[in-house]
């Protein structure tokens, strides 16, 4: 000991060494290969779902002429039918014993599937019944693809590991639209050729999942000593051990008072979250938009969701993830107020857009770090499924009610609804804050 520190007083350059090293380790620890690899899929997925996404409220309402009404319906299934299915996956990627990754990947595998199908379907009935089933691989791979990124990740650091991963995530939102605008301006049969695209940007996805992602369930990053003190464990929770992963069981997790907060302020928030498709369509009539220039409006969410998604992550790990979320439905909110205004300045878009990709970045990934801390890892998938099901149902609701009160009654007023119904959840909401402490950042 006398030695080493002598070393240390001797070279002033040594303490910078150590230094250094101890804070790259923490990043290591922070941000695993797992979430590294997990990351790259999702990034690679959404730059195949974006550029449907993109174009689909266009080429549905303006292509083949959908009323708001059966646009809100179809919006609603591609947002919300992965509700239904959530469970499911998040069930059988438990009782598996480690296949989170297979059961995420038949999840990426079906929405690959369902991308040329769109080619063939040109009515309301057939367009629904595939944008289910491209749901229900979404809600197959989406809680076990979480409960890796938790699983691997020290508890001290969720926030920052969903940080890095919804940015990554998000990267592939920000190219998605991007490809589409150019292949529709680049093409005659621009529709067409941007699914054909995504499908095969989707199969390079499904592949990198299977050659990158460890296959068995992977070990937490290991704790610091300090981050180990400070833990605090909930008094309600049981024994982990003793905890086998059965539907039974799973249900059984909303008796916990955190989750059962988590999950009912997720569904009460998701009753008045307007789905991004109506924000882009609110914006493009308030601005006389033109078609072409559509597919670029997600472009503003993505680029604030992907600069935010990590600063706001650690900053849910050092201050409160609970906090951060509902300041994340504060944004949204004034959001909806900017689009109430009758405000038509060039900075408009700019603002809604960049409120509406902090929405994301505050909410997202630290929604799934607040309920991991309250679900035991033999149920970690099964328990961000629930949190993930009722939001999913909820904001198919809000979809369905949104697309017939802008039918009914114009959009003005279906957002005036929306807007007073997010303000009192969100204010609901804040009286419902799980007891359960943050976890605090090693220095």
């Amino acid at each position: 000991m006398y030695v080493a520190d002598s070393r240390a007083k001797a070279d002033p350059s040594a303490g910078s060494t150590t230094g250094i090293a101890r804070s790259t380790a923490r990043v290591s620890a922070a941000v695993t290969p797992t979430v590294l690899a997990l990351g790259a899929v999702s990034l690679i997925t959404d730059v195949s779902s974006e550029m449907v996404t993109a174009v689909l409220p266009l080429y549905l309402v303006t292509g083949l002429g959908l009323s708001p009404l059966g646009f809100g319906l179809l919006d609603g299934i591609y947002n919300g039918f992965s509700a239904l299915v959530r469970l499911a996956g998040g069930h059988l990627a438990d009782r598996g014993g480690g296949r989170h990754k297979w059961i995420a990947g038949i999840g990426y595998g079906i929405s690959a599937l369902c991308k040329p199908l769109l080619l063939l379907a040109h009515t309301l009935t057939p367009i629904g019944l595939i944008l289910a089933a491209d749901r229900t691989g979404k809600g197959l791979r989406t809680a076990p693809r979480d409960a890796l990124i938790s699983l691997s990740s020290a508890p001290e650091n969720r926030g920052r590991a969903f940080g890095v991963h919804r940015a990554m995530d998000t990267a592939g939102a920000l190219i998605g639209p991007l490809v589409a605008f150019l292949i529709l301006r680049a093409t005659v049969d621009g529709y067409d050729a941007v699914f054909t695209v995504s499908f095969c940007v989707a199969v390079v996805g499904v592949l990198v999942l299977v050659l990158f992602v460890p296959g068995s369930s992977p070990t937490a990053a290991p704790r610091t000593e300090n981050a180990v003190r400070e833990r605090v464990v909930d008094e309600r929770a049981v024994d982990e051990t003793a905890v086998r992963p059965t539907l039974r069981a799973a249900f059984a997790l909303l008796t916990r008072r955190d989750l059962r907060r988590i999950t009912v302020c997720a569904l009460l928030l998701g009753l008045a979250t307007v789905s991004d498709s109506f924000v882009y369509l609110l914006l493009q009539r308030r601005l006389g938009v033109p078609d072409r220039w559509f597919a670029l409006l997600p472009l503003g969410t993505a680029a604030a969701f992907l600069l935010l998604a990590v600063p706001l992550g650690r900053l849910a790990d050092r201050v409160g993830r609970w906090q951060v979320f509902l300041g994340g439905h504060g944004a949204l909110l004034t959001a909806y107020a900017i689009l109430l205004t009758s405000w038509h300045g060039t900075a408009l878009p700019y603002a809604v857009l960049l409120l509406h990709g902090t929405f994301y970045a505050a909410t997202d990934g630290v929604l799934m770090a607040a309920a991991s801390d309250s679900v035991p890892e033999q149920l970690r998938s099964s328990g961000l499924a629930l949190v993930q099901t009722g939001q999913a149902a909820a904001r198919f609701v809000c979809s369905l009610g949104f697309g017939a009160a802008w039918t009914l009654w114009g959009d003005r007023t279906a957002l005036m609804a929306s807007a007073v119904a997010l303000a009192v959840c969100a204010a609901f909401a804040s009286t419902l804050r799980p007891g359960r402490r943050v976890l605090e950042p090693a220095p």
